[in-house]
């Protein structure tokens, strides 16, 4: 069995570790798997823009994933999270995004309707798996 290897985003990452205590992604073999990601900058604070949000967390998934050696190309599986239903430009930004870091598959997705996130200001939630191949 192959042990796990956890990996902490720079920017944001080690104060998240530090308060919170948790990692942002861990590696077991080819999976890998990343926790939540949600639309802030590496001082934590959100635009007021909700696509704006939805595209940064969409960064900070990719900057997550290269920290343990995978990029979007790798990813298979997406869970999002939204504050506040489904506006028709979530989705849009979404499927957008989805064709702009991963033109060459459609990973499954499930998207999840919640009364609230990690952050108070926070409206949006993506974790993603990879297989590295």
């Amino acid at each position: 069995m192959n042990q796990p290897e956890f990996f902490v985003t720079p920017g944001y990452g080690p104060r998240q570790h530090e308060a919170l205590h948790y990692s942002q992604a861990v590696k077991i073999g080819d999976r890998v798997e990343i926790s939540g990601q949600g639309g802030w900058n590496d001082e934590l604070e959100f635009p007021e823009s909700l696509e704006e949000e939805i595209a940064q967390a969409f960064r900070n998934v990719e900057k997550t994933l290269a920290t343990a050696g995978a990029h979007w190309g790798h990813v298979v599986h997406v869970n999002t999270y939204h504050v506040g239903g489904f506006p028709p430009e979530v989705n849009q930004t979404i499927a957008r995004l989805y064709r702009h870091y991963m033109p060459d598959h459609a990973p499954i997705w499930t998207e999840v309707g919640v009364a609230a996130l990690g952050a108070p200001a926070m409206r949006f939630e993506i974790r993603v798996t990879a297989v590295i191949h």
